[in-house]
């Protein structure tokens, strides 16, 4: 049965929020927006912890901390997440990850801040010791010709890693699946995980931690349950996609998870008016948020014929849904994610109902299958067009 959690904040606390972002350009405007409801007195974000993804930990880290700065939220902590899958010893973006958020995340633009010289593209850890890395989910080996001509290529080497990042965030490093159990252990579910990347940071916390799992309430971005993917063969989703095996454990820890999949996020729509009122707010933010969201809007519109009505809002509905869950309506569904290939195996990474869950009266996660799109594309946008013209 098709559910809504139509729920009236109205006088009622802030929903704290810790979110885990690959932070890229939708999850730059989902900050966004999270910074303008807890301007609002809607939200308290309490972190971010940066993992890897639409670009590298270090980087997802470094862009957080910029977007974080701009929108006035210099208090708020940035950690550092795993920096690359469980399964894989290593990572490189992927080509599609860069054609639609920039080599920086940030589609190419700098953002100005205290931070903006933290990252640049071109940096790079070199190692020769990794057997198995991942390029975009898919396993490949340190020699393979389409990793030799990346700027940015891999971190494998975990101490490396840290001492790199710690040296060119121009922060310093907190562990950021030690952040997800201690706040969960402290607030239970009063407090919202918000994914919007790849889940190995919360199978990671689940699994050091799995006395938190019953109290965890997780929203996560990523998934798709009635439609077609939007990575390689179609059938998968990207965040998923990155690490099957952590989205599976997810799914099976007794997390109540909602999944906030491209069922949804492709009927909410970033058009160029959007870009275009955010350039006019008169303020710095806004004219850097417009030029970030012109470079993917036009990475979408050449990516597909069915994008020149708009872009997906895929990270800024998932953050709404957060602190505003009836804005979509769900299908109460066990869900399982495939981790191999094959004859009788499925196809690795697509997240499907769980036929051993068929028999759960009242299955732990909820599945986005429709939304009120113009409600809450006209919700993001107005909240962020707020933020972008008193925070100059």
């Amino acid at each position: 049965m098709i559910t809504n959690n139509a729920v009236d904040n109205s006088g009622m606390q802030p929903v704290r929020i810790l979110a885990d972002m690959d932070t890229g350009i939708d999850d730059t405007l989902a900050l966004c927006l999270l910074m303008a409801l807890q301007r609002a007195g809607r939200v308290q974000l309490l972190g971010c912890v940066g993992t890897y993804g639409n670009v590298l930990a270090t980087e997802a880290m470094s862009n957080s901390r910029t977007v974080l700065d701009a929108c006035g939220g210099t208090e708020i902590p940035v950690y550092a997440g795993l920096a690359a899958p469980r399964w894989a010893q290593g990572f490189a973006v992927d080509a599609g990850c860069a054609r639609f958020h920039g080599a920086n995340g940030l589609g190419n633009v700098r953002w100005e801040s205290v931070y903006a010289q933290s990252m640049h593209a071109g940096q790079a850890i070199e190692s020769s010791q990794v057997a198995v890395l991942s390029l975009g989910g898919e396993r490949v080996q340190p020699d393979d010709p389409r990793l030799a001509h990346r700027q940015i290529q891999y971190h494998t080497d975990m101490q490396s890693w840290t001492t790199y990042a710690s040296k060119q965030c121009g922060f310093a490093l907190r562990d950021g699946v030690q952040a997800i159990i201690d706040t969960v252990r402290r607030y239970g579910e009063q407090v919202t995980i918000l994914a919007t990347g790849p889940l190995t940071d919360i199978a990671e916390a689940l699994e050091q931690a799995p006395d938190i799992a019953q109290q965890m309430k997780l929203v996560l971005m990523g998934g798709s349950l009635t439609q077609e993917g939007n990575c390689y063969d179609l059938i998968c989703e990207t965040n998923i996609f990155q690490d099957p095996e952590s989205a599976d454990f997810v799914f099976h820890s007794g997390v109540s998870v909602t999944m906030v999949g491209l069922d949804v996020t492709h009927q909410c729509l970033l058009t160029r008016e959007h870009m275009r009122a955010f350039a006019d707010a008169g303020s710095k933010l806004g004219e850097m948020l417009a030029q970030t969201l012109k470079f993917y809007i036009e990475a979408n519109e050449a990516s597909d014929p069915l994008f020149a009505q708009g872009s997906p809002l895929h990270d800024p509905l998932a953050a709404l849904v957060a602190v505003e869950p009836g804005v979509v309506t769900y299908l109460p569904l066990g869900m399982k994610v495939e981790t191999r290939t094959g004859v009788g195996a499925g196809f690795r990474g697509r997240t499907i109902g769980d036929p051993a869950q068929v028999r759960n009266a009242h299955p732990r996660t909820q599945v986005a299958v429709q939304v009120d799109a113009q409600h809450a594309v006209d919700e993001i946008i107005d909240a962020v067009l707020g933020l972008c013209r008193v925070v100059k």
